[in-house]
C-alpha cells in the first residue's frame, strides 16, 4: 500500500486550526500532519527502530477532586500524548502540533515539572 492510499482526508471543513481530518488504517487523526506521523512511526516499528507504538496515552496532571462527602469540586486534568513508544531504551512521548495553544503550553510545563517528561513535538 503506498502512502497515497494510506492516507484518506475525510470531509471538506477544516478545524478551527486549519488541520483536516484524516483516516489511517481506520483510525481518525485530528490532522492530516498526526496522520502522515503515525504512517512514519508505524514503518520504523517494522522496521524495528522503535516499539510498542501507542495513541492517544493519558498522563494525569491533576487528579479528581472531592470535599469530605464524596461530592466532585474540581474534575481530572490530563494530558492525552498523541503518541508513545520506545527508541533505544527510553520511552518517548511525541505530541504532533501546528498550533501550540496556551493550554497545551501549560500542559507540556506540568508534564515536566509532575512526571519529568519533556514533550517531543513533531
Amino acid at each position: 500500500m503506498n502512502k497515497r492510499d494510506f492516507l484518506k482526508t475525510y470531509g471538506q471543513k477544516k478545524t478551527k486550526y486549519g488541520a483536516h481530518k484524516t483516516v489511517v488504517d481506520g483510525i481518525k487523526f485530528d490532522s492530516r500532519k498526526e496522520a502522515e506521523r503515525y504512517y512514519q512511526l508505524k514503518f520504523l516499528e517494522k522496521q524495528g527502530t522503535i516499539k510498542n507504538l501507542q495513541r492517544q496515552v493519558k498522563f494525569v496532571l491533576i487528579p479528581t477532586q472531592r470535599d469530605k462527602d464524596g461530592k466532585l469540586l474540581e474534575r481530572e486534568r490530563s494530558y492525552i500524548a498523541d503518541f508513545v513508544y520506545i527508541m533505544h531504551g527510553e520511552r518517548i512521548v511525541e505530541d504532533t502540533k501546528g498550533f501550540k495553544t496556551a493550554e497545551y503550553k501549560l500542559k507540556k510545563a506540568l508534564m515536566l515539572y509532575i512526571h519529568g517528561i519533556l514533550i517531543h513535538e513533531t
